[in-house]
C-alpha cells in the first residue's frame, strides 16, 4: 500500500509540472507563426473487422485502459472474452469464447498456429502485455488460411514491429499481491530496409497469501524470464519477417502451512508432516520466419511461405504426482493470393504439421508415452467483394492426418451492408481438432480425484453465426449496437467429466449430444467530447452429456453483462478508466450419490463416504476495476485495482485439510480466488538512443 500511495503522491507532483509545462508551450505557440497545423486525434480502442468475418481489433489504446500484464489480463473490458482460473493451486488459466473452453480458439502469433497442446495450460502468461500491439478476435468458424481447428473463433496476438517508430521503451509494474514486473523493447533501423527489435519480459510474484487460511497460495508464484529477437526486411517485391524467441518460468504453489486436522488425516496416508507442493518448470523456444513474394503489385499477386518452430518442455510436480513432457511442433505453408478483377479475390495454398509429444507420468507407477501426428492439407479460398456492400467468402480445404485419415473443412461468410447504418454477417462452418488430453489437461494432476483418460477420438463441431451491426446518428454522435447468435454443435468432443464417480475425473468421449447457444447484444456510445460508454449482456446457453444424461456444462457462468466507461481529459493529460462485471451463476458437478448440505455460493467440503457435500448451483457475483492514467509527453503512470468488490469464493479448494486424500480438489473453481488487488506502473519512452 505504501508503493501505491507514494505513486499517487508521484502522479499529483508531475501533473503540477505537467501543467505548468503545457502552459508554457501553449503561450510559446501563441508568440509564433506557423506555416503548417497538424491536427491529431485519438484512435478508438477497439474496430470491427471490415471483412465477411465477424470480429474485433483490439488497439493498445484498449489495452492501456487496465494493467495488462499478460495476454490473460488483457480482456478485461472485452464482452466476448472470459478468462478464468482453471484450478486455484497452479495458476492454470482459460479463455472462454462463444461458452467453451479455449481450446476451441485457435490461437495465432501474427497468423502462425501457436501455444497448442502442453503450452494450452499456461499460455495466457507468455505472451506479455507491453510486447503487444493489438489481438484480433474473430468469432465462429474462421479462414480456412490457418488450419482446421478453429471451432469457436481465433485470437491472433500481434507483436510489435521492428520496423515501427525507432526507439526503447520501458514498462514498470508492481501490485499488493507482491508482483513485479519489468519489460523493455528496442528497436533499430540498421538501413532504410532492415530493422530489428529485442523484446525482453521479467516477472517475479514472490509473496505467500493465504487470505482465506486454507493453508494454501491464494496464487502461485511465478518467476519468467522472456525475451523475444525479431527482424524486418523489405525490398521492391520481397518482404522478409522472422524471429526466435526462449522463455524459462519457474511456478511453485501449494501449501505455505499444514492445519492441525491436516497432520492428522496424512498420518493416516503415511505423509505425516509433509507439505503438499507444485512446482512447474517450463523451457519453452521458438523461431519463425515468413517470405513474401509480390509478383504483381496492382493485382495484390503474391506468394508467401510461413513456418514456425518450437519447443515446449514442463517439468512439473503436484504432491508426490510427476508429469515431464517435451513436445516438438513443426509447422509450414505456402500460400499464393490474388486479387482477379475488382470484384474477385483468391486464395490457395499448402500446410504441413508435425507434432512429436513424448510424456512421463509418475502416479503409482512410472509410464511413458510417445504420440506423433503429420498432417498436410490442401486449400482453396474464394471472395467476392461488390464494393463493400456484399461480401462473400467461401472456403474448402482437405487434410490427411496420420492418426484419423482424410477429412474435409467448408466455411462460408456472409456480410451485407446495404447502407451506413446497417450490417448483416452470416457464417457457417466445421472444424476439427485433435486431443493432446493430459498435455492439455495437466493441471488436473493437482487434484486427489484419480485422473482417467479414454481412448479418444478427433473432435469434431459444426458453427453457425448470425450478427448485427448498426451506427445509429443520435443527437450529433453515433450509437453503435451490435447483437450477434451462435450455435456450436459438436459431432465428437473430448469431455471432462467430473460427475459421474466423485472419487475420479475421467476424459472420455461424448455420448449423447453437446452444444452451446450464445446470445450477446453491446452498445456504445460517446455521452460527452473524450468519454465513451459501452454497455454488454451475454446468455449461454451450454449443455453436454455426463453419464447418460444432458447436462449443464459445469462452472459455467449462465450470463456476464458488462458495463466500461473510459475517459480522457481535452488536453489528454488524464485518463479515467472503469469497468463493472456482473457474472451469472451455474452448475456445480454433483456426482452421484451427493448429499446436499447448506452451504452459500457453492462452497462446501466431502462428507464422510468421500461424495461431495456442496451446493448444487454457485451465484451470481459483482467485480468493479478501475484505472487512473496521467500522460505526459515521453511516459505516463497509471495506479488502479482489480476485483475492488473483495468478491472471492471463499473456498476455491475442496478439503484443502487433507490433501493427500481422495477428496482433496482444487479444481472446482467458478470465481475469483483473490479479493481486491491494487497496482501502479510507468510506461517510458527514451526515443531514440
Amino acid at each position: 500500500m505504501k508503493y501505491i500511495l507514494s505513486c499517487i503522491v508521484m502522479m499529483l507532483c508531475m501533473s503540477v509540472y505537467g501543467q505548468n509545462n503545457n502552459s508554457l508551450q501553449v503561450d510559446t505557440m501563441k508568440t509564433q507563426n506557423l506555416s503548417d497545423v497538424t491536427v491529431t486525434s485519438r484512435r478508438a480502442g477497439t474496430r470491427r473487422l471490415g471483412g465477411a468475418v465477424n470480429g474485433v481489433m483490439i488497439y493498445r489504446e484498449e489495452l492501456f485502459k487496465a494493467a495488462c500484464c499478460n495476454l490473460g489480463e488483457s480482456f478485461t473490458t472485452n464482452p466476448s472474452v472470459d478468462v478464468n482460473y482453471s484450478d486455484a493451486a497452479t495458476g492454470a488459466k482459460q479463455i472462454k469464447l462463444l461458452g467453451l473452453s479455449g481450446t476451441y480458439v485457435q490461437m495465432l502469433t501474427e497468423n502462425l498456429p501457436n501455444f497448442r497442446g502442453a503450452a494450452a495450460p499456461y499460455a495466457l502468461d507468455y505472451v506479455p502485455g507491453p510486447w503487444m500491439s493489438g489481438i484480433q478476435v474473430s468469432k465462429g468458424a474462421s479462414s480456412v488460411k490457418n488450419g482446421y481447428e478453429s471451432i469457436t473463433g481465433q485470437i491472433d496476438v500481434e507483436y510489435l514491429k521492428p520496423d515501427d517508430e525507432e526507439g526503447v521503451t520501458l514498462n514498470l509494474y508492481g501490485n499488493t499481491m507482491s508482483r513485479m514486473d519489468a519489460n523493455a523493447d528496442a528497436n533499430i533501423h540498421l538501413n532504410s530496409q532492415l530493422s530489428t527489435e529485442l523484446l525482453a519480459h521479467y516477472q517475479d510474484d514472490y509473496g505467500h497469501h493465504d487470505v482465506n487460511g486454507d493453508g494454501f497460495h491464494d496464487q502461485a508464484n511465478v518467476r519468467q524470464w522472456n525475451l523475444q529477437n525479431r527482424w524486418h526486411y523489405r525490398s521492391r517485391n520481397y518482404i522478409f519477417h522472422g524471429g526466435i524467441s526462449m522463455m524459462k518460468e519457474k511456478r511453485e504453489g501449494g501449501q505455505t502451512h499444514e492445519s492441525e486436522k491436516g497432520k492428522v488425516n496424512s498420518e493416516k496416508f503415511a505423509t505425516a508432516h509433509q507439505l503438499y507442493k507444485i512446482g512447474i518448470e517450463t523451457n519453452r523456444y521458438e523461431g519463425y520466419m515468413k517470405h513474401a513474394f509480390i509478383l504483381d503489385p496492382e493485382h495484390g499477386t503474391n506468394i508467401a511461405v510461413m513456418t514456425n518452430l518450437s519447443m515446449h518442455q514442463l517439468d512439473a510436480n503436484y504432491g508426490h504426482k510427476h508429469y515431464d513432457v517435451n513436445q516438438k511442433i513443426a509447422y509450414a505453408q505456402l500460400l499464393f493470393e490474388t486479387n482477379i478483377s475488382e470484384h474477385h479475390n483468391l486464395s490457395a495454398g499448402l500446410s504441413l504439421n508435425h507434432d512429436y509429444l513424448r510424456e512421463k507420468v509418475i502416479v503409482k507407477s512410472e509410464k511413458f508415452a510417445t504420440a506423433k501426428e503429420t498432417t498436410s492439407g490442401i486449400y482453396a479460398q474464394y471472395t467476392y467483394n461488390l464494393h463493400n456492400k456484399l461480401v462473400a467468402m467461401a472456403g474448402m480445404r482437405v487434410d490427411h492426418s496420420s492418426r484419423y485419415g482424410t477429412f474435409v473443412t467448408p466455411r462460408f461468410h456472409l456480410k451485407l451492408t446495404p447502407n451506413e447504418i446497417v450490417s448483416l454477417r452470416l457464417s457457417l462452418g466445421k472444424g476439427y481438432r485433435t486431443v493432446w488430453a493430459l498435455a492439455e489437461n495437466n493441471n488436473l494432476l493437482a487434484s486427489g480425484r484419480n485422473l482417467v483418460i479414454d481412448n479418444l477420438k478427433q473432435e469434431q463441431a459444426w458453427n453457425t453465426g448470425l450478427s448485427s451491426s448498426f451506427y445509429i446518428p443520435l443527437f450529433g454522435k453515433t450509437l453503435k449496437l451490435n447483437a450477434e447468435y451462435y450455435h456450436t454443435h459438436f459431432i465428437e468432443q473430448a469431455i471432462i467429466d467430473y460427475d459421474s464417480n466423485p472419487t475420479e475425473i475421467r476424459i472420455t468421449n461424448l455420448d449423447g449430444k453437446s452444444y452451446s447457444n450464445t446470445f450477446q447484444i453491446d452498445v456504445s456510445y460517446p455521452v460527452v467530447k473524450g468519454m465513451e460508454l459501452t454497455a454488454a449482456w451475454r446468455w449461454n446457453d451450454v449443455k453436454s452429456t455426463y453419464g447418460g444424461k444432458l447436462m449443464e456444462k459445469p462452472l459455467t457462468s449462465r450470463y456476464k453483462g458488462l458495463v466500461t466507461a473510459s475517459y480522457k481529459t481535452p488536453l489528454g493529460l488524464w485518463q479515467f478508466d472503469a469497468t463493472l462485471q456482473l457474472n451469472g451463476g451455474g452448475r456445480m458437478p454433483t456426482p452421484e450419490p451427493h448429499p446436499l448440505t447448506p452451504s452459500p455460493n457453492g462452497e462446501g467440503g466431502a462428507s464422510g463416504d468421500g461424495t461431495p457435500s456442496w451446493d448444487s448451483r454457485f451465484g451470481a457475483y459483482e467485480q468493479v476495476s478501475a484505472q487512473i492514467t496521467r500522460w505526459f509527453r515521453h511516459f505516463s503512470v497509471y495506479i488502479g485495482g482489480e476485483n475492488l468488490t473483495g468478491f472471492r469464493q471463499k473456498q476455491p479448494i475442496i478439503n484443502a485439510a487433507d490433501p493427500w486424500s481422495s477428496t482433496f480438489d482444487p479444481t472446482m473453481v467458478w470465481g475469483p480466488v483473490q479479493g481486491a488487488m491494487f497496482y501502479a506502473g510507468i510506461r517510458v519512452n527514451f526515443g531514440r538512443l
